[in-house]
């Protein structure tokens, strides 16, 4: 079993920033890609972007261009820095762990509220 446990997560003003983090715990680390996720109210989860295993990252069009992912092996953690934030961007934020021969994400955080003012 993997634990994740998201924080960084509040009430910010249009065009400010945010990090949020994402603590693993219960297994290594380093084996697993890291996602990052979010769901608006009335809305379906959808893909922020993800660091692999490896260390490669991939951003979906949600977060390509204001986000920025990035993962420390030696602390469990992922990152999501955000930028230039919207209200658009008001959703909760969900972080998840796939094994990385798997093709979905087995595990998931309890999820961090982020809220833009405009």
């Amino acid at each position: 079993q993997v634990q994740l446990v998201e924080s960084g997560g509040g009430l910010v003003q249009a065009g400010g920033s945010l990090r949020l983090s994402c603590a693993a715990s219960g297994r290594t680390f380093s084996p697993y890609d890291m996602g990052w996720f979010r769901q608006a109210p009335g809305k379906d989860r959808e893909s922020v972007g993800t660091v692999r295993w490896s260390g490669g990252i991939y951003y979906a069009d949600s977060g390509k261009g204001r986000f920025t992912i990035s993962r420390d092996n030696s602390k469990n953690t992922v990152y999501l820095q955000m930028s230039s934030l919207k209200p658009g961007d008001t959703a909760v934020y969900y972080c998840g762990a796939r094994y990385y021969a798997a093709s979905r994400y087995d595990y998931w955080g309890q999820g961090t509220q982020v809220t833009v003012s405009s």
